[in-house]
């Protein structure tokens, strides 16, 4: 496969990559590092990529493990998962700030979630991911990502609620 070729067939999902390593890692200069490097492996495997049925969902399969792993080593000992690439269209000012105290309680509470439910909600609700897909990459069948996908909004939905009602009877 020649350079051409490979950046052709990588393009259309290096932002994904980013994206969910940046989810992962919280750090942009570490996301950026989990991306290169899942793209030097990719490289390596080159010759064989056009074996694979979803070449992104192996991407993403090995920017996942990257991430997982960096979490768990010394080296990445102080970071935490956070979601923080939120962009705003422009509403009022007074709906400005309701959605950023609103993300803000959001990360909140997927930073209590646990690493699986912060992964499957990253590739379902931000990615769009298929299920199917999303299977191949957490080596889940779509049933159980289907039940974990459901208490982590479960648990999302109760939180904001109580939030918002505090102190209202």
């Amino acid at each position: 496969m020649n350079q051409i070729l490979f950046i052709e067939l990588i393009n259309p999902f290096k932002d994904k990559v980013f994206r969910l390593a940046k989810r992962l890692l919280t750090s942009t200069e570490e996301a950026e590092d989990a991306t290169q490097e899942v793209m030097v492996k990719l490289w390596n495997k080159k010759e064989n990529l056009e074996a694979y049925n979803n070449i992104e969902a192996v991407a993403m399969t090995m920017t996942k493990n990257y991430c997982l792993d960096q979490l768990k080593s010394k080296r990445a000992g102080n970071l935490k998962i956070v979601h923080n690439n939120f962009t705003d269209r422009e509403p009022q000012l007074d709906k400005q700030l309701e959605d950023i105290d609103s993300l803000e309680w959001v990360e909140k509470i997927m930073s209590q979630l646990p690493e699986q439910q912060q992964i499957l909600i990253q590739l379902r609700d931000v990615e769009q991911y298929e299920f199917d897909e999303i299977a191949k990459i957490v080596d889940m069948n779509e049933t159980a990502i289907r039940v974990a996908l459901s208490r982590a909004r479960k648990k999302i939905r109760e939180s904001m609620l109580n939030t918002h009602r505090y102190g209202i009877k």
